[in-house]
């Protein structure tokens, strides 16, 4: 997805067929599963299949022209792979088009949630590996939010922090078992990137190649 996209609900945009374009997004949504690069751009177009516009077409068209220029690329799962699972969380700040709200201070608390549904990801993983007799110690979630961080490792509640629902702070509590260790990323190398937000060339060709995702 280009990063001069703004993809919203077009309301005055000419209407597409519904079917036609759900099919578009069935068959994409399908192929995520082995093309984690095209999983924020189809989710995106995703959003809009109860009223497709043209606009949205035209998008869904550029996916599969990407698609049909990188049919060899495929994830690459290398012999002398680490078994410790380890997760990238990040959170996309007032991305949507069509309701955007900004609240100052507010993004740090985004991050701290995100983080809490990674991590629960990561446990739900380490549960499935184990009954296949792969076994994960300590796990990591890299965050790009030192305050996500510093708020997951402080077990006081401040002004800042009484907004958000308990069952968000279960991630204190596999910090404090040992369980989860939170460790910051730099920007650049936030893996969670690709899934979050539109990227320029340079960096979501970087971040593809980070994933795995290499010419067979």
């Amino acid at each position: 997805m280009s990063t001069t996209d703004c993809i919203g609900k077009d309301t005055d945009g000419v209407p597409a067929d519904p079917m036609v374009y759900r099919s578009m997004i069935g068959s994409l949504l399908y192929l995520t599963a082995s093309r984690p690069d095209i999983c924020y751009s189809v989710g995106l177009c995703a959003r809009f299949q109860a009223c497709p516009k043209e606009s949205h077409v035209k998008s869904v068209k550029r996916i599969i022209r990407y698609v049909k220029s990188t049919v060899n690329l495929g994830i690459w799962f290398s012999t002398n792979t680490s078994n410790v699972l380890a997760g990238y969380s990040d959170a996309n700040w007032a991305g949507d088009v069509d309701d955007r709200k900004s609240t100052s201070g507010g993004c740090f608390y985004l991050e701290y949630i995100a983080a809490g549904s990674c991590c629960a990801q990561l446990i739900w993983m380490k549960q499935m590996l184990s009954y296949y007799g792969v076994n994960s110690k300590v796990m990591t979630v890299y965050c790009d939010n030192t305050s996500a961080i510093n708020i997951s490792k402080n077990p006081v509640q401040h002004s800042r922090t009484k907004h958000i629902d308990i069952h968000h702070h279960f991630i204190r509590e596999l910090v404090e078992e040992g369980q989860v260790i939170l460790e910051h990323v730099s920007t650049e190398n936030q893996l969670a990137d690709i899934f979050t937000k539109s990227l320029d060339a340079k960096k979501f060709e970087f971040l593809r190649g980070a994933l795995g995702l290499c010419c067979m």
